[in-house]
């Protein structure tokens, strides 16, 4: 008999079937930091989206035996201390390989097609007073001849890559391992950024890629150029995003992740900034793309259960 115990279930809109082992089920709409370790007390497993779990809470929880995350992303579970006490910890892995790349490229779109500018202009009733038939105060530039940088060549990218080449745009990645892809060009990092008209994060947080794209990397990039970043905030140092577009160091962003989330304030990317469209954490969060990251988060329960845990990190 598992105890299973979800700690912030509102932050994921989808049926979750009960899983098919012996079990009793608890569900939190959300938990703050210093409940974490009350409420999973007596959990055989714990499921969390962005609820940290401390070495502190580990420490606290003899019979936790396995945390399911309900996300990609694991730097909110302490895994050094899971694996110095055998808890199993497994992740969701390739659930949005729509959801976050048509978000890529709603991003993408909106800014080289100035949609949020014309818009605002239709709103204000400047085309309606035009003596023409349309508009033309806003530059508008196409993705087809352009190239498309993608730094992270996973399941995401190599996705982002396809519809990219369906854009008509050259491709190019800096990735971790080889490519093995004959439809993109291997660049180093530097070249990658000095050479793209639009450049598109998809890698992981850690100690490696921090803060990875900052003030000397903005500025070697073209100034006509677009950051697009679905995959972590962190990856890039906000203060320099923020200046290198006051300074038209490049031509926009678009981000729907930030460092600290919910955002705090002061946070230097949410004042009014030249050409930048910043979306809540939802390029993942297609109808489609949350069921089916539900259903994979009870295989994974169901799979630990039956001795044999899939996506384990």
């Amino acid at each position: 008999m598992h105890n299973i115990v979800f700690l912030d279930r509102d932050s994921l809109q989808a049926q979750v079937r009960r899983p098919a082992c012996a079990h009793e089920w608890t569900d939190y709409a959300a938990t703050g930091s210093a409940d974490v370790a009350a409420r999973l007390r007596g959990a055989t497993i714990a499921i969390t989206n962005k609820v940290v779990i401390s070495a502190a809470d580990i420490a606290q929880l003899p019979g936790l035996k396995m945390i399911a995350i309900s996300a990609t992303g694991t730097n909110n579970v302490d895994l050094d201390a899971c694996r110095a006490r055998g808890i199993v910890v497994s992740n969701i892995r390739n659930y949005s390989l729509v959801s976050v790349p048509e978000h890529v490229f709603t991003l993408m779109l909106a800014l080289r097609r100035q949609l949020r500018a014309y818009a605002a202009d239709v709103d204000a009733g400047r085309w309606q007073q035009s003596n023409r038939f349309c508009l033309l105060d806003h530059p508008i530039a196409d993705l087809a001849g352009s190239r498309l940088g993608i730094v992270g060549y996973g399941a995401l990218g190599r996705k982002v890559a396809q519809i990219g080449r369906a854009f008509g745009m050259q491709v190019c990645v800096t990735s971790r391992s080889p490519a093995n892809d004959p439809g993109v060009t291997e660049l180093p990092l530097d070249a990658l950024l000095r050479t793209s008209d639009v450049v598109s994060l998809h890698l992981p947080l850690d100690e490696h890629t921090r803060n990875m794209i900052g003030a000397a990397e903005l500025a070697s990039m073209k100034r006509s150029a677009l950051l697009i970043n679905t995959a972590r905030g962190g990856l890039v140092d906000e203060a320099a995003l923020a200046q290198a577009l006051k300074d038209g160091v490049i031509g926009g962003a678009g981000f729907d992740v930030l460092t600290r989330e919910p955002p705090e304030p002061g946070n230097p990317l949410l004042q009014p900034l030249p050409n930048f469209i910043l979306t809540p954490h939802v390029a993942w969060a297609s109808a489609g793309a949350m069921q089916t990251l539900a259903d994979m988060l009870v295989d994974n329960i169901e799979a630990f259960a039956a001795g044999a845990p899939l996506n384990v990190v």
